[in-house]
Formats: structure tokens, sequence, C-alpha cells
């Protein structure tokens, strides 16, 4: 475990100094408890916001990690946003769905910097509507984890938090806090091109969320079969082209090099999915998408926010993206028919 280290701007002025580094954590599920359990290891200050069963859970036994770490962490959940008048740095952790309602109670904070590790990219915005774009950061978020039935947190990947300014009074702020945040222990980066880093993922992770709905396989499972993988390669394809009729650069990073699925023919997409599923076979072979956490246990899905938003979005350009709309049609029925058993 990696100790907190003093948090300075790379130019020597203490950027959070009296600030107190107080973080607010919106959300007790996987990402917000990895989080929050770093950085009250690390000596923070952390209110995280959670509620129903999984607030009583945290009140009752603390933050409780395993897999790439153990950490057992005290943890006293608020549970009423009110009470809240505090914060330096907010972090949105809820499903995309939950979005608007869940930030509601909060507009009268007035944090120094804020960022959601959600999925898409509408997520920016939202924090925007709701503190004003000018504490508003972009993030990529590149780690991963699973909240089991008796409440601990199994951390399975930590590949990279990037997060990155989007004006350029921005960036001494984020510069610490990525400084702090990568202290506790979390790989967290300065993303310079946070617009790309975000897009990057972004056309990758709608491919593997869809076919983690509709096959319901880990994700090892799907990017090593070679019809699963023909359909990841067909999507991101078609989202890579979304990409570029937006006017956003792509690059190749994880956890999909967006770049190499672009160029060439299919078959040769097609084998860089499949030496994906080799590289999550050898690193990370119980990952599974949260999507498919979310489908066994009957929640609703982040169909809408991504995929639809996506389609939205081509329909706006005139774009045809065949088999990003089939797959979502069949997610979508998948969706309304949890909603209805809810």
């Amino acid at each position: 475990m990696r100790t907190a280290s003093r948090i300075v701007s790379p130019t020597g002025a203490e950027i959070f100094k009296g600030l107190g580094m107080h973080f607010v954590i919106l959300g007790g599920g996987a990402l917000g408890s990895i989080l929050a359990a770093h950085l009250l290891q690390a000596q923070h200050s952390v209110t995280l916001v959670a509620r129903g069963a999984r607030a009583q859970a945290l009140a009752a036994q603390g933050l409780r990690l395993d897999g790439l770490c153990q950490l057992a962490v005290p943890c006293a959940p608020q549970t009423n946003p009110s009470l809240v008048t505090a914060c330096d740095v907010f972090i949105n952790t809820v499903k995309t769905y939950d979005t608007a309602a869940a930030l509601a109670p909060f507009a009268q904070l007035a944090p120094k910097v804020a960022f959601s590790v959600q999925n898409g990219v509408m997520k920016e915005a939202a924090l925007a509507q709701v503190f004003g774009a000018a504490c508003v950061v972009g993030a990529m978020a590149d780690f991963s984890g699973e909240l089991g039935a008796e409440g601990t947190v199994t951390f399975t990947r930590n590949v990279c938090l990037h997060l990155g300014a989007m004006t350029p009074a921005q960036a001494p702020r984020v510069a610490a806090l990525v400084s702090a945040v990568d202290a506790a222990g979390i790989v967290c980066q300065v993303a310079p091109a946070i617009t790309e880093v975000v897009w990057s993922k972004y056309v990758g992770w709608v491919a593997l969320m869809l076919m983690a709905v509709l096959t319901r396989q880990r994700t090892v499972v799907f990017l090593s079969d070679p019809d699963s993988a023909r359909v990841v390669a067909r999507i991101t394809r078609e989202m890579g082209a979304l990409a570029a009729a937006q006017g956003i650069g792509l690059r190749d990073q994880s956890p999909v090099p967006a770049l190499q699925l672009m160029a060439g023919s299919e078959d040769a997409a097609v084998a860089v999915v499949q030496q994906l599923g080799a590289s999550f076979a050898a690193s990370a072979p119980a990952h599974r998408m949260s999507t498919l956490q979310d489908v066994e246990r009957g929640r609703p899905l982040e169909v809408e926010e991504t995929a639809g938003y996506a389609l939205a979005l081509a329909r706006s350009c005139q774009l045809e993206l065949p088999t990003l709309a089939l797959c979502y049609q069949l997610a979508a029925a998948v969706h309304r028919a949890h909603l209805a058993m809810a």
C-alpha cells in the first residue's frame, strides 16, 4: 500500500492548503467503496453518501476490500444528503440513470473539483448542470470491482483513473488531486486530452457492455469466442465512425485499443479482440462487467444513457450503426423486463 504524500502542484503552490482534502463520494457501490477505502486509509477526510441496505452494512462492518488488496476501514456513511454542507472534491459514482435525482440534493455545494467515474460521455455535463462548469474535470475510470452479497468489494482491476482539466485554470488542482489519489493506492494519471481518453473508452465499453448483457458471460469468455468477438469488433468500429463524425480523435488504451480495431479488416479487428481476451485471461480472468452484475441481480441497466445516447447522436448526423442498433434493441428488451419485475 502506497502512503499519502504532501500534495503540491508542479509550481509548489499548495493548491489544497486549508481545504482539508475533504472528499464527498456519492454512491457506496464497488467503485465508490474502492475510492473511499483507499482515501480513508491514506488519512483523507471522506464523506461516503450511501442509502438503504448498503448504508446499513457500511455502518455495521465498515468498508471491506479483497482481491487486489486487503483493506478493512471503519466507515460512517451519510444517508441524508442535505446534511452534506461542505465539499472540496466531489466524486459521483452512482449509475447513470440515477444521476439527476442523486445530484439534486447537492446543488448548494461548491466543490473545488468535481468528477464522475460513470460510464458514457454524458457525465461531465450532468455535473456542470449542478455545480457549474468551472469545477468539473474530465475523468475516465479504468478500475473495477464487484460488490458481494456479504458486503465485501472484490477489487479486480487497478489500471488507471484518468483525470484531465477541461480548462487551463483547472490544471494545478487536477495535478494535485491526481497525486493524492495515486498516493492513496488507486493508479491515477493526468490526461492532457481527456475528451479523447473518455471517448476511447466509450467506443469499446459500449460493445463490452452489450455483450455482457446478451451473453451473460465473464469478460474473458465473450472476448475470446470468435463469434462474440466479431460482434465486439463490429460495434467498436461503428462507434469509432461515430467518434470521427463528431470530430473526436481516438487512441489505443485500456480497456479496448480503439485505433487497432478501426484499422485494417474486420478479421484483423476480431483477432485484436481475441488478443484482448487472452490479456484478460492472464490478468483478470474472473472479471465481470458491472452491467452483467446488474443483469444477474435484476437491476436496471445503463442501456439508454450509453448505447441509446450513441444511437441518438448517430441519427443526428445521419449515420447508420446497424450492429449497435440491433444489439441495443435486444439489451433494451432485457432492461424493460427487469423494470417490469422490479
